[in-house]
């Protein structure tokens, strides 16, 4: 099982100094923030993908590309690449050369956004997302899988004789991983294609999750791609920790309180009762994250959102020091433990590569499945 730690990027100011870092300032820290976490020995980094204030990360292949140069096991991804509105080819470009570069630690979370005016800043119109984000996953499939493409859809110009360059690693594409917190509709399209399926996993209830969940896994099984307790699931979660639980719900406080996204809204007690969001002790976050399998299922990928809502670089550094030494390795010795026989490791290069040669010539997905065209 994998476990890494995300950001969102927000440039929050710390409510405690009424300090505001700047963007040059935030930016290092964030770098700072995936080296650390690859020191501590955490598996995977993941960044988002903003175009407004107070996010700061509208390219998050270039951070990944400098990270490529300056770590050597961090798996490289994204916890949001905008389907809607980026270019599908640009996509399949983009990220085919960041596997390169990378030597393989790729992967990336596509997902339709929560900023509704994004859709017109890029030419494009937010009552057509749901549409835009099939069609525009099946031209990139297309763009990684054929050398050679003629397509023609609803939302771009067609392309004749084009092939994107560079050519995917090993002739083997990035995994894919479809991001949604309530679009049954981005789950059905990561079960047919048998990609993975991403729960961000912090503002609803464990109910919530468990229904998304659930119906990934049977639409899975259903396009032919296995069992159901197979499908590839990554989780998402938010954690402050200190090693005594009533110093790390004062610290965290006001953080809270004004967060960009919940904060002025429910109470701290009540959002970490009715949501995954734990603040505590690191014993706390080990019991509360083993929880996640009672609803879920066995699953590959814990990210951890740490670095939100203003926190300074030091105490986030400090709970990166508390996730690698004391709940991580937890975690990974009990998840192994429970997990059912049969159920797969979360998707890399390698394991790709060698699914694709297991089952012959042709494209696969995560278990060695011949992929499906779609038009």
């Amino acid at each position: 099982m994998q476990f890494g730690v995300f950001t969102v990027s927000d440039v929050t100011p710390d409510p405690t100094t009424g300090r505001t870092p700047t963007e040059a300032q935030r930016i290092q820290d964030v770098l700072t923030i995936a080296k650390h976490a690859e020191q501590v020995g955490l598996d995977v980094f993941a960044i988002g993908e903003h175009h407004n204030p107070p996010f700061f990360s509208s390219s998050p292949t270039t951070t990944l590309g400098y990270l490529a140069g300056v770590t050597e096991t961090l798996q490289l991804s994204t916890s949001t690449t905008l389907i809607t509105t980026n270019d599908p080819v640009k996509i399949a470009e983009d990220f085919a050369m960041l596997q390169h570069v990378a030597g393989g630690r790729v992967d990336l979370m596509l997902g339709r956004g929560n900023t509704g005016p994004v859709y017109p800043w890029f030419g494009q119109d937010i009552r057509q997302g749901l549409n835009l984000a099939v069609e525009n996953y099946a031209l990139l499939r297309k763009l990684w899988d054929t050398e050679v493409v003629d397509w023609e859809g609803h939302f771009r110009t067609p392309l004749q004789g084009f092939t994107s360059t560079p050519r995917p690693l090993d002739g083997v594409a990035p995994f894919v991983w479809h991001g949604s917190i309530r679009s049954p509709e981005i789950a059905e399209q990561a079960a047919y294609y048998g990609d993975g399926f991403f729960h961000n996993h912090i503002f609803w209830p464990a109910s919530h999750t468990k229904r998304m969940v659930e119906f990934y896994r049977t639409r899975w099984e259903h396009h032919g791609h296995g069992p159901a307790d197979r499908a590839i699931v990554g989780l998402g979660g938010q954690v402050f920790m200190r090693r005594n639980s009533q110093d790390a719900v004062r610290e965290f406080r006001p953080y809270f309180d004004n967060a960009p996204v919940y904060g002025h809204g429910p109470s701290l007690e009540d959002f970490t009762r009715e949501t995954p969001l734990t603040v505590g002790s690191p014993q706390q976050v080990i019991e509360r994250t083993l929880g996640f399998r009672d609803y879920v299922g066995d699953y590959q990928r814990q990210l951890f959102l740490i670095d939100h809502a203003g926190l300074p670089l030091k105490t986030v550094l400090e709970q990166l020091d508390l996730l690698g030494e004391e709940v991580v390795p937890v975690l990974r010795k009990e998840f192994a433990a429970l997990r059912a026989p049969g159920v797969p490791d979360a998707p890399t290069h390698a394991s790709l590569v060698a699914a694709r040669d297991a089952a012959g010539t042709g494209s696969t997905d995560s278990t060695g499945t011949q992929e499906k065209e779609v038009a």
